[in-house]
């Protein structure tokens, strides 16, 4: 039961996370951050994980077509792909990520 409830929590933060991820890269003008910055912005909603795990999210959501990424030395560059702003506005939803509450709710 502790197990079950363990890997719940895992699931939501993951989910949490990418959609964090990809609100951070929008509000961007370029769409785009390197992982460093990205690990600062989920500490702030209280997601404390290293670059690593990060960039084993950006994997997961660029399989997915939410983000395009490319590696510079240690940190990974991810930009903002369609299907992920597309997920942003509620066009679409994408599995395994929270979906972004309505427009002014």
């Amino acid at each position: 039961m502790k197990e079950q409830l363990s890997s719940r929590m895992d699931q939501l933060i993951r989910e949490d996370a990418r959609l964090i991820i990809l609100r951070a890269l929008a509000d961007q003008t370029d769409e785009t951050l390197h992982s460093g910055y990205l690990v600062e912005e989920l500490r702030r909603f209280g997601i404390r994980r290293d670059r690593g795990w990060v960039h084993d999210e950006l994997a997961w959501l660029s399989e997915r077509g939410a983000v395009t990424t490319i590696s510079a030395g240690s940190v990974v560059v991810a930009t903002l792909a369609e299907r992920g702003a597309r997920h942003l506005e509620r066009e679409i939803a994408l599995d395994g990520i929270k979906r972004p509450s309505r427009p002014g709710g």
